[in-house]
């Protein structure tokens, strides 16, 4: 590999794999409000926000940090009030009691007014903010924290983006291409110092693991699977031990616990389940440092090159994405070569793509738990060289073209999923 392409590899990750306090999505509108404020330069009397089907959908239900509320309302108001845009998917770091009570009365006199925009990129957040004859717009498209217009009082200030409402591909052209080869070879092969602050993703999100076992939060689903009756049903195994470690930090992130996970991708959860089956597998085993990073990279790049095609948000469950990279890092734990890596992608595709995502909410636990016990079946499986062959539904022979193959079905072929999805979660009484 030369040194423009390890370079530009490197400036990726550092891009795809940074730090955020709560759900990406109602963090992202929060920033967008923020920078609003910013630009119109008063506290505003009115905030108008226009949402994507994907945003919406993945901020209705999720709890917002620190506040023991959950949905856009809370976001906006804090984004609006404490909100600081410099600090990125971290805006509402601080947060303190007297802020969400001023944001509680902001939404009581309904100064906010949420709506769905139809034809835009699948991540698109529009904020309106006024106060009289003052006005500011803030368009984020494409990335949760890309600002792609900014206008006030009518003039156009920036305008990264001018085609953003045309629901175009969410893939950067700017940015290299990924492969399989380039990931393993990137990941196996880059001197280990280089590439050694992949650990500080493990060790961030590991915390938050931490936190949540000595609490009660979400559907307790960490705690459930290593309680007395959990041990009972499930044993006590490195298989158990990495899915209480990946879903305690789920279910303390999704009920809004002020804690800050590192993402991989613009999702909080995919950062999780991308690191901490690796990690919890490594521990158990007793790996050298080393193999523990290269692992941890294998599995966030194999995330990033999976996201590339299927885009920043879809109808398919991130937990797939995240569980194929963490089944490559525990592959390779396990002593599994190229060949083997790419049978547990194989695996992986063949097993639970088409898991739907229904939104950002307490009970992504459970499907992160699904998707970390498919990882360590399809990890042991490669170790024993079985594979989901080409003659079998949507496996390609060649691993790219499957990894392609699932992420048209979660971009493309799982549309009218996701329209479905918003018309039940936004038809419902409760």
């Amino acid at each position: 590999m030369n040194d423009t392409t390890k370079s530009q590899i490197l400036a990726l990750i550092h891009r795809e794999v940074v730090p955020a306090i709560g759900c990406t999505e109602p963090v992202a509108v929060a920033f967008a409000a923020a920078k609003a404020v910013e630009i119109l330069g008063t506290q505003p009397r009115k905030i108008d926000v226009y949402l994507s089907t994907n945003i919406l959908k993945n901020a209705m239900g999720v709890g917002i940090p620190g506040t023991g509320m959950v949905g856009l309302p809370i976001a906006i108001a804090l984004g609006v009030l404490i909100g600081k845009s410099d600090y990125g998917l971290e805006v509402l770091r601080d947060l303190t009691p007297e802020s969400i009570e001023k944001a509680k009365c902001i939404i009581e006199n309904k100064c906010i007014h949420i709506s769905l925009k139809e034809n835009v990129d699948k991540l698109y957040i529009e904020v309106l903010a006024s106060s009289g004859d003052e006005k500011a717009k803030v368009v984020v498209s494409q990335e949760h924290t890309k600002i792609v217009y900014v206008e006030k009082n009518g003039k156009v200030l920036e305008d990264n983006c001018p085609d953003c409402q045309t629901n175009m591909d969410e893939t950067r052209t700017d940015e290299l291409k990924l492969s399989y080869d380039l990931v393993y070879e990137f990941a196996t092969n880059t001197p280990v110092d280089e590439i050694r602050f992949i650990l500080r993703a493990a060790e961030l999100n590991k915390k938050a693991s931490e936190t949540s076992i000595k609490g009660k939060y979400g559907h307790t689903v960490g705690k459930t699977i290593c309680s007395e009756f959990g041990k009972k049903c499930m044993g006590d195994s490195p298989y158990t031990h990495m899915l209480v470690m990946t879903s305690a930090a789920c279910d303390a992130r999704m009920d809004g616990a002020l804690i800050p996970v590192m993402t991989n991708s613009g999702s909080g959860n995919q950062g999780i389940a991308a690191t901490l089956p690796v990690l919890s597998f490594a521990e158990d085993i007793k790996c050298p440092e080393e193999q523990l990073i290269r692992a941890l990279m294998l599995s966030n790049l194999m995330v990033i090159y999976i996201k590339q095609s299927l885009g920043r948000l879809s109808a398919l469950c991130g937990c797939v994405v995240a569980a194929t990279g963490a089944s490559c890092g525990i592959t390779y734990l396990m002593g599994g070569d190229k060949k083997q890596i790419s049978y547990a992608i194989k695996n992986m595709i063949g097993n639970i793509t088409g898991m739907i995502c229904d939104g950002a909410k307490p009970s992504c636990s459970m499907k992160v738990a699904s998707g970390v016990s498919t990882a360590m079946l399809s990890a042991m499986m490669a170790m024993e060289n079985k594979v989901v062959t080409s003659v079998e539904g949507i496996i390609d022979e060649d691993v790219d073209k499957s990894i392609a193959n699932l992420t048209a079905i979660g971009s493309k072929g799982m549309e009218s999923t996701d329209k479905l999805v918003l018309d039940i979660m936004t038809g419902k009484s409760v």
